[in-house]
């Protein structure tokens, strides 16, 4: 558990999103909803206290909300992200997913090469289903082999991850 946790909502073409961090970076996304109150309590939900601080990563905002207003927008390795509780796995596939870029996709057995791991394909999905980092950390990119969408844990489901996908393909 962090020592403190800071957290926002703001406002997307898409609907409220959601950030949550501390001293270790980034912790926690929260895909666009319709109330910012709905979203700020799946977006802190396990964290302990947190303050609301209307200006958190502001420069993430700013990305955030151009990515939703249409612009192509990387969210690189310069957001510092905390994957801790996580495990070694997790991390490393999350780590390596953060390296599928902006309008391409890639299989799960792609994935689990990316991160040293080529036999691990299911457990590829497992650890993809619990990113706390939804977007900052592109799993809906991951999709099946055969071009199939495959599942999506994150707020909204598999809806949101083809609309996600497609907004992306509009650019790339």
């Amino acid at each position: 558990m962090p020592e403190y946790v800071k957290y926002t909502v703001f406002l997307t073409e898409w609907g409220y999103f959601g950030l949550a961090g501390s001293g270790s970076g980034l912790l926690r996304t929260h895909l666009p909803g319709a109330e910012p109150q709905a979203v700020k309590s799946l977006l802190l939900k396990g964290l302990g206290p947190a303050e609301y601080e209307g200006a958190y990563l502001m420069s993430v905002q700013e990305m955030i909300t151009a990515y939703f207003a249409g612009a192509y927008v990387n969210f690189d390795k310069g957001i510092c992200i905390g994957l801790d509780g996580l495990s070694e796995f997790s991390q490393r596939i999350l780590t390596a997913c953060r390296n599928v870029k902006y309008g391409k996709t890639i299989s799960y057995g792609q994935l689990a090469k990316m991160a040293g791991r080529p036999k691990a394909v299911r457990a590829v999905g497992a650890a993809l289903a619990g990113n706390p980092l939804p977007l900052i950390i592109p799993c809906h990119r991951v999709i099946y082999s055969d071009g199939r969408t495959g599942g999506f844990s994150a707020a909204g489901g598999k809806r949101m991850k083809e609309k996600l996908l497609r907004h992306e393909a509009k650019l790339a």
